[in-house]
C-alpha cells in the first residue's frame, strides 16, 4: 500500500500540479498542456482560496501524486454555493488506491464547509475509465451537457 497524505496545495506544489495536469490534458482531447497558462490558473485558485481550492495527495516525500480542484459558484437552482469540481487526476503509479476517492471527499468537505449544496463536474465522454469511476461513487449523470466560447 502507498502512503500519502492529504491537504491543500500550496504555491511550491504548483510544478507538480503542472505535471499532473499535463497527465489530464494528454486524456482530454478538448485542452492541451501548456505550461505558462496551467501556472497561471494554479496560482489564481491558490490566490483564492476563500472561494476555490486544490486538494493534494502526495507521497511519502511530500510530492503530489494527485489532485483535486474546485470552486465555488451560485446556484440559483439550489439558492446556495455549488461547487465546480475539476482537474481530478491522480499520477499512474498511485491509481487504484482509493487515492481518488480521498482526494474527492476532502474536497467535498471543503465545499461544504464553504455552505455549498451540491457539486458537478465536467467528464470527457470518451474516457470510460473516468466515467466508470464516478458512475461507481454515485455521481449521477444529468440531461446538460457543456458549451464554451473563447474569447
Amino acid at each position: 500500500m502507498k502512503i500519502v497524505t492529504y491537504n491543500e496545495a500550496v504555491e511550491t506544489d504548483i510544478p507538480d500540479l503542472i505535471y499532473l495536469l499535463s497527465v489530464l490534458f494528454g486524456i482530454e482531447k478538448d485542452f492541451k498542456p501548456d505550461f505558462s497558462r496551467q501556472e497561471n490558473g494554479l496560482a489564481l485558485i491558490l490566490k483564492n482560496h476563500t472561494l476555490a481550492t486544490i486538494q493534494v495527495a502526495r507521497n511519502s516525500s511530500g510530492k503530489a501524486v494527485g489532485m483535486v480542484s474546485a470552486q465555488l459558484v451560485i446556484s440559483t437552482a439550489q439558492g446556495t454555493a455549488s461547487a465546480w469540481i475539476e482537474d481530478m487526476v491522480i499520477d499512474a503509479e498511485f491509481r487504484g488506491c482509493g487515492i481518488g476517492k480521498q482526494l474527492l471527499q476532502k474536497t467535498l468537505d471543503w465545499a461544504k464547509s464553504k455552505g455549498a449544496t451540491r457539486a458537478q463536474l465536467l467528464v470527457d465522454i470518451e474516457n470510460t475509465e473516468a466515467l466508470g469511476y464516478y458512475q461507481h461513487l454515485n455521481w449521477e449523470s444529468t440531461q446538460l451537457q457543456a458549451r464554451r466560447v473563447f474569447f
